[in-house]
């Protein structure tokens, strides 16, 4: 994922908010507190940014998906229920995702050159003509002879024309309706729902002390065991075995 850069945003200045202090402020937002919600949106604004990540191809401007994707951060804020027992991040990515790509369908218009418009025009009344007078459909060569163009710029301005095919076009098939074309043809690693899952194990592993995550990365990621770990951090392999257990009870609870 493309790192993305928003102007007047400086994202080292974001406050980083622990599981605790997101509860605490999730409770105050409930009852109205307005500052409160003012200070969690601006903390999850890393959020955001990570969602935008995933629309780098689009040709809108990070600027404005990251706008967008504040307002979609805002309604799933209004609509969070605390009582569900559901980490915030894992119920706003899905609805910021499908507020980017409602911004992206309503702007996905294709302008045509006048004069393209104008070309395409006199081919169809061409084709239309030729198909009333002849028993067949009349070749593109036929049509570009009829109107005095050249048949490249016939097929080029009658697929100028045509009834695009918009990439949040939805899609209906046995068992899945209600998808969108984009859903069918994305990366299947990247959908939202194991897009939520490591915002969430990110945040999670965002809690666990420094000396114990050093301990999971060298027992998970590089696949070392507990007696090399001990020898590489300095401590007995008991130690580093407690400290695993306790990393991993972390994350449980917090994944939980």
């Amino acid at each position: 994922m493309n790192k993305v850069t928003i102007s007047g945003v400086d994202t080292s200045s974001l406050e980083k908010l622990s599981h605790g202090e997101s509860d605490r402020l999730l409770a105050l937002i409930a009852e109205g507190d307005e500052a409160a919600k003012e200070r969690f949106l601006r903390a999850n604004m890393r959020l955001v940014l990570s969602v935008v990540g995933r629309f780098d191809g689009a040709r809108e401007s990070a600027d404005d998906l990251f706008q967008v994707g504040m307002v979609g951060m805002m309604k799933a804020l209004n609509n969070f229920d605390r009582s569900l027992g559901m980490r915030f991040s894992t119920y706003a990515v899905p609805m910021i995702i499908g507020e980017i790509k409602r911004f992206l369908r309503d702007r996905t218009g294709i302008k045509v050159p006048r004069s393209l418009r104008d070309t395409a025009y006199k081919a169809l009344r061409a084709r239309e003509a030729m198909t009333e007078n002849g028993s067949r459909e009349p070749e593109l060569m036929e049509i570009a002879d009829e109107i005095g163009v050249g048949e490249r710029l016939v097929a080029c301005a009658l697929d100028a024309v045509s009834e695009p095919v918009s990439f949040f076009e939805p899609v209906f098939s046995d068992g899945e309706e209600g998808m969108q074309l984009i859903d069918k043809i994305a990366d299947e690693t990247e959908d939202a729902e194991r897009w939520s899952e490591r915002i969430s194990l990110e945040e999670a592993l965002s809690e666990v002390p420094e000396r114990e995550l050093s301990v999971l990365r060298l027992r998970y990621y590089e696949g070392k065991t507990q007696t090399e770990i001990s020898r590489i951090v300095g401590v007995s392999q008991a130690q580093v075995s407690r400290l695993e257990k306790s990393a991993v009870e972390r994350l449980r609870r917090a994944l939980s």
